[in-house]
């Protein structure tokens, strides 16, 4: 068998099974709960009858184990239930919710992948320079700064003072796609913040460990340009741990977004899951964690298909 299509395969049946054991975690962990879910959604007054007849309708009656196998059957096919505070298919409430956090999430994406890249080939041709010491300083800062707090000081500077964004991101299904990226720019931009000091720095110190083999110091004395060396020579080696934090990141990105989107009143997943929360709307809780948990499953088996694959000596090792 090819060794990149045997890697898939093997890659995707751990994915799987960790997925699983992330759904049986899920499902517990609302099951765990304090109180019953029918009382709380239906209130105190309400009726044995009532329960009886509530707790029938979401299966609530029957084992554990034939809810977990039930809710698990119809989530592979789509089908997530029904919201218990409103009474909408959770299907529906879900998919714009989660269009809108990958549109967030891959608009961060976009500015924070080339621009930290670009910034740690930079600071490994700098090394130890002012514009080296810098740029890690300021990225450093950036990240050590939780989300929320790096949003309010960007609404406070970009909105309060300057007014040049809003400080919330409203948007729907008819927001034109240019009116969009302008609504979204701030969280876009509190997300890049956090998560480009990861990639910069591991591009950053990838490069330097290449700088001092043999390959490259030869590039260095055949004349070639150092700027050259890096981007052709170095580069393209160093891209295997560079995909890693790049994926890693990315995945980050999509369960991340909780903050921001709760800051910046964004209508995406994460703020359905705060407010769901909220109103003990255990169903829509477990299908957002889910798709939740299901990313960043996927983003990080392929961070660990594409680093080896970037790599020779992972690909064939000896």
């Amino acid at each position: 068998m090819n060794p990149i299509l045997s890697i898939i395969l093997s890659r995707l049946a751990m994915g799987m099974v960790t997925l699983l054991v992330v759904t049986l975690v899920i499902f517990s962990a609302v099951e765990l709960l304090p109180g019953d879910i029918a009382t709380e959604t239906l209130g105190q007054s309400a009726t044995p009858e009532t329960l009886a007849a509530f707790r029938a309708k979401l299966n609530l009656d029957e084992p554990v184990y034939v809810r977990y196998g039930t809710w698990l059957w119809q989530a592979l096919q789509g089908d997530f239930g029904v919201s218990l505070s409103n009474r909408r298919p959770i299907a529906e409430l879900i998919a714009t919710r989660a269009g809108n956090t990958f549109f967030l999430a891959a608009y961060a994406a976009a500015i924070a992948v080339p621009i930290a890249v670009l910034l740690g080939m930079l600071a490994a041709l700098y090394r130890n320079s002012i514009f080296d010491r810098m740029i890690s300083g300021s990225t450093l800062v950036a990240i050590s700064f939780p989300e929320f707090f790096i949003a309010y000081i960007l609404i406070l500077a970009f909105s309060v003072w300057l007014g040049w964004f809003p400080s919330l991101a409203s948007v729907d299904a008819a927001t034109a796609f240019s009116e969009r990226l302008y609504r979204t720019f701030l969280p876009a931009l509190t997300l890049t913040l956090i998560v480009m000091a990861h990639m910069m720095r591991m591009t950053r110190a990838a490069i330097i460990n290449l700088l001092a083999l043999p390959y490259i110091e030869m590039a260095g004395l055949k004349g070639m340009k150092r700027w050259r060396v890096i981007a052709v020579h170095a580069l393209p080696n160093a891209l295997a741990p560079i995909i890693n934090v790049v994926a890693l990141n990315l995945a980050y990105l999509i369960v991340g977004v909780v903050l921001a989107e709760v800051v910046f009143v964004y209508p995406g997943l994460g703020q359905l899951l705060v407010d769901s929360v909220a109103n003990r709307d255990v169903t829509v809780v477990q299908a957002a964690c889910l798709i939740f948990a299901a990313t960043y499953i996927l983003l990080n088996m392929a961070a660990d298909i594409l680093s080896i694959i970037a790599n020779p000596q992972l690909l064939h090792p000896r």
